[in-house]
């Protein structure tokens, strides 16, 4: 009897710790992190009144500012701006900058807004220090101070190939020998084969593709939500078969991410890569791990 006790206690704690990484994450400081912005909060981002002319920060004389979210920096200089992204196994992706912030494309609020503080070398940084805010898991290198500007990160000004692919251009497909077993409907992607809909049980599906031409593409906000930095909210249900609950990530990452799980075999960071990476995946391979937090 003692010894069905201790076992029995034994796996309560194992199953305990898993929890505490699991979905009862509270964190300890404010959700919107880095991007309170030094005090400044919302309205260092979004003006409440005429954009960037209200936030004393239009050096371009951009005529449309403010006119898409309230947005208040200023994205003038971004403006058909070509950038080449993702030097990678497929190749590079050109991604031309809207013309305006009036366009209609999905790159208008899910990257130009994003450049418009991160790009360092068209925009400039508007209001960044360009380090990153987190503290880092002792996994990560220390050598250098982790930058936050793309296209002026230690490679020289306007090289923008080390960033992952974004834009009208980075497409995600289904079938093939590197996508999910997945369906692709006006732009929408549906988990729906044996081994996406596995994945989705196992961990998820967090992402938010945009649709552009009846194409599923990736912008910033894809694999980011900039208004949560460091916990996501997950739902049990059609995307996702974890337990309801809060989840630590790091980086605004919207989906359950932490680099710093102590929990042996940890892959929760790999499972996010996954989402769009299916070929790569344990249920595409005859893997059978699901998600190790």
């Amino acid at each position: 009897m003692k010894k069905m006790f201790f076992v029995l206690l034994a796996v309560l704690v194992t199953v305990g710790i898993a929890m505490a990484q699991g979905p009862n994450y509270s964190p300890a400081t404010d959700v919107l992190g880095a991007h309170l912005n030094y005090g400044r909060g919302c309205a260092a981002c979004h003006a409440p009144h005429s954009g960037a002319w209200g936030n004393g920060a239009n050096k371009s004389g951009d005529t449309t500012s403010g006119n898409q979210a309230l947005w208040g920096q200023d994205v003038g200089n971004l403006y058909n701006q070509t950038i080449l992204t993702g030097q990678t196994a497929h190749g590079t992706y050109a991604e031309t900058l809207p013309a305006s912030m009036n366009a209609t494309t999905p790159d208008v609020l899910g990257l130009l807004t994003c450049l418009s503080c991160h790009d360092g070398n068209w925009a400039q940084g508007a209001m960044m220090k360009n380090a990153v805010f987190e503290t880092l898991p002792p996994s990560y290198g220390t050598y250098n101070t982790i930058p936050t500007l793309l296209g002026k990160d230690g490679n020289g000004a306007g090289d923008y190939l080390n960033d992952h692919p974004v834009g009208l251009n980075a497409t995600v497909s289904c079938g093939g020998q590197y996508n999910w077993d997945c369906t692709e409907t006006n732009g929408t992607i549906s988990m729906n084969g044996p081994n996406s809909s596995k994945f989705v049980q196992n961990y998820g599906f967090f992402v938010q593709l945009s649709a552009y031409n009846n194409t599923a593409v990736v912008t910033c906000t894809t694999c980011h939500n900039q208004h949560v930095m460091n916990v996501v909210k997950v739902t049990t249900g059609a995307t996702s078969g974890l337990p309801s609950g809060y989840y630590q990530t790091m980086f605004f990452i919207r989906a359950p991410y932490n680099p710093g799980s102590t929990t042996p075999g940890s892959n929760q960071t790999a499972q996010f890569c996954r989402q769009c990476h299916g070929g790569e995946a344990n249920e595409s391979n005859n893997g059978t791990a699901g998600t190790i937090f």
